[in-house]
């Protein structure tokens, strides 16, 4: 069984994840073709999709003036697996304030029911790594790197948290949809880019 996986290469850490996927997909063992999406037709061949972290609002607005986000959305609730990467989670949110603008007007896929912050740990200078754990998928010390990331501080039904960082939570998980605060594809551990493609490869059987 071969598998479709893109990362969706509107804007933000594209080839970063490519090499992170293809590396999880060398050390599983695994037929799966990995490739740059950005047309509805391209996603609509897709069995998962990686959501790469960048500027939420240029990756929303670029994607509903092309047409993808309906398509998107429609996937996502039919099943297909999905990792949001930063921007990727808060465009997965329902709702998105920032830490200094307040409420902000951008197109959000409404998937995940959480509460979500923007730029919560402060901008780009005050970017940090730190060890975190996953310990629910099976991913007990992974090494968190936090660029102008958001936090989610409040959960729906149905949204399981994943991890926290100083009590705020950095990632969840609701059936097929994962999001994390973080950046998993600027380090060389490839533990959550391999758990994300044995879900997918768990939701075509």
């Amino acid at each position: 069984m071969s598998l479709n996986v893109g990362i969706l290469s509107i804007q933000g850490d594209v080839q970063e994840n490519l090499v992170s996927t293809k590396s999880a997909i060398d050390e599983l063992g695994l037929d799966v073709k990995v490739s740059e999406v950005k047309t509805p037709d391209e996603i609509s061949q897709l069995d998962g999709l990686i959501i790469p972290g960048g500027e939420s609002t240029t990756i929303g607005q670029l994607s509903l003036v092309n047409g993808s986000l309906k398509i998107l959305k429609e996937k996502i609730e039919s099943g297909m697996p999905v990792l949001g990467i930063c921007a990727g989670m808060i465009m997965l949110s329902k709702t998105a304030d920032d830490r200094v603008i307040g409420k902000t007007d951008q197109p959000l896929l409404d998937i995940l029911d959480i509460k979500l912050e923007r730029n919560s740990f402060g901008r780009q200078k005050e970017s940090f790594e730190s060890d975190i754990s996953m310990n629910s998928i099976g991913i007990p010390k992974f090494n968190g790197v936090f660029i102008r990331a958001p936090s989610v501080s409040d959960v729906g039904s149905g949204v399981e948290i994943l991890s926290k960082f100083n009590e705020r939570i950095v990632a969840v998980k609701k059936g097929n949809v994962i999001g994390t605060a973080f950046h998993p594809e600027l380090t060389e551990d490839t533990s959550l880019h391999k758990y994300f493609v044995n879900l997918i490869k768990a939701s075509k059987n």
